[in-house]
């Protein structure tokens, strides 16, 4: 469950190509912390979810939907979420070509 949680946070993270770093300092939290959300060694708290959808000025709600998108096997609620997990696929690839520049840059 947590590692899900965690999976959604690094996503919407990657994709405003933001550091953990930075973000730490954005939520107030450490570095470490941040990594061990985002690994799903811990859980966040709904304050610390308000604070970071603050920082990306999106609704908690979404954060909570791509954690239950990640969650779902069974197929209607695969037919349900269809468009975010079109969403999760994107992020997931915009993640993977900062990477692939990053590495290049390198």
């Amino acid at each position: 469950m947590k590692a899900k949680l965690g999976e959604a946070l690094r996503l919407v993270r990657s994709f405003h190509d933001i550091s953990q770093i930075e973000l730490a300092y954005r939520l107030g939290i450490s570095r470490s912390y941040l990594s061990e959300l985002e690994s799903g060694k811990k859980t966040p708290s709904i304050d610390l979810l308000a604070s970071y959808a603050k920082v990306f000025e999106i609704p908690i709600s979404y954060l909570l939907l791509f954690y239950e998108t990640l969650e779902e096997n069974d197929t209607s609620s695969k037919v349900r979420s269809v468009a975010t997990q079109k969403a999760l696929r994107l992020l997931n690839w915009i993640e993977s070509i900062r990477k692939s520049n990053q590495s290049d840059a390198a």
